[in-house]
């Protein structure tokens, strides 16, 4: 099966998006970085998308009200998004979980942007995010060494009959972004050009679409 490529909308820049589209499985909107436009951005998208709205705290560039955050992330449900991004942190998490799976799959996703934990306590994230309702897990943390690769993509066989998105950021985290999709992910993000990159490490679509095919995937 060919590995799935989420390519993330951080503009407003229609020409790359539909440069981009048929090299990708799915789009994630970034409403925190696209900012008030996004709802256009997304109308127009004949891919599947799944919508996130970053805190500043989490890696985004959100700057409005918490209430305001999540009324945004609930109008992606309108707008016909398929994913719907809740961090595992988000207040009354349990409420909007409910309200997004009455019309979409939720993403429940933590991320760690200093570290990468032992795999003890990854498991455990991975666990509350399945009690918390998730369909996909995402665990992201940050590489340090290559073995903190390794720690990820083991996570993959433990939990081999549930949706994970586990990877490590920055340059070292490369191996885990590229590999995840070969050992189970259910996809992988990429910018969609060398210049927009939503986290650090992160590949082009193009960049990963020919990876994947030199490896003959």
């Amino acid at each position: 099966m060919k590995p799935a490529i989420c390519g993330v909308i951080t503009e407003d820049d229609r020409e790359v998006i539909s440069a981009a589209e048929p090299l990708v499985d799915l789009f994630e909107v970034r409403i925190d970085l696209i900012g008030e436009r996004w709802p256009e951005v997304a109308q127009e998208l004949t891919t599947p998308w799944l919508a996130c709205n970053r805190l500043a705290a989490e890696g985004g560039r959100w700057v409005g009200t918490e209430a305001r955050r999540q009324e945004e992330l609930l109008k992606a449900l309108g707008l016909g998004a398929s994913i719907i991004d809740l961090e595992l942190a988000t207040p009354d998490l349990a409420r909007l979980v409910e309200a997004v799976k009455k019309k979409a799959r939720c993403l429940i996703s933590f991320h760690n942007f200093s570290a990468t934990p032992p795999i003890e306590e990854l498991e455990g994230i991975i666990k509350q995010q399945l009690a918390a309702g998730a369909d996909i897990c995402k665990l992201v943390t940050t590489a340090s060494s290559i073995d903190d690769n390794l720690r990820l993509l083991r996570l993959y066989g433990k939990f081999g009959s549930q949706k994970l998105v586990a990877f490590a950021m920055g340059e070292l985290g490369v191996l885990s972004r590229t590999l995840s999709p070969l050992a189970g992910a259910e996809f992988t993000y990429a910018a969609l050009v060398a210049d927009r990159q939503s986290a650090p490490g992160q590949m082009t679509v193009a960049q990963l679409t020919e990876i994947y095919r030199l490896l003959k995937t």
